[in-house]
């Protein structure tokens, strides 16, 4: 088996679709979703952590990156299906502010790789979700920052009536994030 990759360019520079190869039947299907000798040539990164998280409906998680150590990330959903989000803060970029929204499903095997200065956020769209991520770099609690997730100056559109959420589950934490602006002290 030839482990094949589409990766698709993204209006963010280094933002990229990857959408590895399923071979199915009846009985089901297999995906390889990494290669190192593939995917690390043509990223141009190394990963050294995965971690996954399980979310039910409704769960908003983000808008999450680290000041510090900032990671990489190679994400996708293993089972049910997110609305992912990710915001370009890399100050020099012409698309610092800037943000992609994605529909992550396990019916469908395509991944985000963000490079390392993009804020990242996802609402889980189905119960018991489970969303993969492999990252350039260790996870650092204390680097670990935010941004609110309705920013009105980021502007995402969570699509909540379409997708039927009344109000999206937000940590404590994600709560009191502060604004883009404050956060940049733009």
């Amino acid at each position: 088996m030839d482990d094949k990759f589409i990766i698709e360019n993204t209006k963010i520079e280094g933002l990229k679709i990857i959408t590895p190869q399923r071979f199915g039947d009846e009985r089901g299907h297999l995906t390889v979703a990494y290669n190192q000798k593939v995917l690390s040539d043509l990223l141009k990164v190394k990963f050294v952590q995965d971690k996954w998280t399980k979310s039910q409906k409704g769960v908003l998680r983000g808008i999450h990156f680290q000041e510090q150590h900032p990671q990489g990330k190679l994400v996708s959903v293993m089972s049910g299906k997110v609305l992912d989000v990710v915001v370009d803060f890399r100050k020099e970029s012409p698309t610092f502010g800037k943000h992609l929204t994605f529909l992550l499903e396990e019916s469908n095997p395509r991944m985000v790789f963000m490079p390392k200065g993009m804020g990242h956020a996802f609402l889980s769209l189905e119960n018991d979700t489970i969303f993969f991520y492999k990252t350039t770099d260790y996870f650092y609690p204390e680097f670990d920052k935010g941004i609110m997730w309705n920013d009105k100056n980021i502007n995402i559109n969570w699509k909540l009536q379409e997708f039927k959420i009344q109000s999206p589950k937000i940590s404590e934490r994600d709560k009191i994030l502060p604004s883009f602006k404050e956060y940049f002290k733009l």
